[in-house]
Formats: structure tokens, C-alpha cells, sequence
């Protein structure tokens, strides 16, 4: 898997499409949590490549959210992401508005937690810490089991990125909340 960009050169492609802060706080929530996994499932030597990639998923959501991974590949060549970069960002949107399947184990994580980071992201804000640092596996369920919580994330998507990785919904809550925490710090700091 190539990486030909370095974070700064993915970041600020990342913020040439997107401006909105929300937009920016889930690339670089999803790509913190990307590295954690990687470092997490013995892919430390490419940490970088899931990182980036995670920061990278949703470059063309923000202005064509009609084109969700269609758009993507022409907006990534042109800041020249290699081509096995761009599959693993299309792959994400996989039976939504993709066809391209996530195959490489980076590919399902990244399927299984882009969602996930979401709905796990807005129960934190319930909570009086506004963190996922005293964040417990069974508050995750409960929101994920209450359709109307952050009704835009499909539980449907992270149920599947949880079988197509072969674990149980709870392992992938709990591998995520810690993956979360590994660089809620760090975000916030970027974020101000």
C-alpha cells in the first residue's frame, strides 16, 4: 500500500474541500482512530497509510455529498494520492455509494469505524466530561440501539464492518472507544 503524502500534504488538501469544523474534526478523528488500529492490529509500519487514509475518507462530502465516493478519486488524483489510496477512501462508501468492497483488513476497519466514530462522537457530547475518556462499551450500545440517537449513523454499516472484521459489535465498541481517547486530546488542540 503506497503513501505518497505526508500528513501535512494530506491535511491541507483535506481543507482545501472542506471548511466546515465538523467536517474537519471527524477526518481527524477518523484518522487518529485509523493509526490506533493499525499500531493496534501489528500494521505499525503502515500507520501512516491508515492514518492518511482515514483523514482523507470524506474529502469530497462536504461539497458534493450527492457524489459521496464518486467525486472522491478525481479530488485525490489531483492532489496526487496514489491509486491504492483512493480505492481504500471509495471502499468506505461501500454498498451506499460505492461498489468498490473494502478487502485489505485497513479497508474494513476503516468501513466498520467511519460510522461508528460518529455515533460514538455525538454520545459524548451527552455526557457531562463532553468525553469519550469516561465512555463505557454499555452507553455505546444503548445509543447504537436507540435508532433516533444520531440517526444520520448506520448501524447497519457498523453491523456489517463488524462481521466483515469478524468480531462482535461489543470488541469493535470497545476497540474503538479506546482508539478514540488514544487522540481526543490531540484533536482538541488541533481543533482550536
Amino acid at each position: 500500500m503506497e503513501n505518497n503524502l505526508t500528513r501535512e500534504e494530506a491535511l491541507a488538501l483535506l481543507k482545501k474541500y472542506n471548511k466546515e469544523p465538523f467536517h474537519i474534526q471527524h477526518a481527524l478523528t477518523v484518522e487518529g482512530v485509523m493509526r490506533w488500529y493499525a499500531n493496534e492490529l501489528g500494521y505499525g509500519s503502515e500507520a501512516d497509510y491508515w492514518a492518511v487514509t482515514g483523514l482523507l475518507h470524506d474529502i469530497d462530502f462536504e461539497l458534493y455529498p450527492e457524489q459521496h465516493c464518486v467525486k472522491a478519486p478525481e479530488l485525490l488524483r489531483e492532489g496526487g494520492v496514489s491509486e491504492d489510496m483512493i480505492h481504500s477512501v471509495c471502499s468506505h462508501g461501500y454498498g451506499l455509494c460505492s461498489d468498490i468492497r473494502p478487502e485489505h483488513e485497513m479497508e474494513k476497519v476503516l468501513f466498520a469505524v467511519d460510522e461508528l466514530t460518529g455515533l460514538i462522537g455525538a454520545a459524548a457530547l451527552m455526557r457531562p466530561s463532553k468525553s469519550v475518556m469516561d465512555m463505557e462499551v454499555s452507553s455505546v450500545k444503548k445509543k447504537f440501539k436507540d435508532k433516533k440517537f444520531a440517526a444520520g449513523c448506520s448501524r447497519d454499516v457498523i453491523a456489517k464492518g463488524a462481521e466483515a472484521l469478524g468480531w462482535e459489535l461489543n470488541d469493535l465498541f470497545e476497540k474503538t472507544i479506546l482508539a478514540m481517547r488514544s487522540c481526543e486530546k490531540q484533536i482538541q488542540e488541533e481543533m482550536e
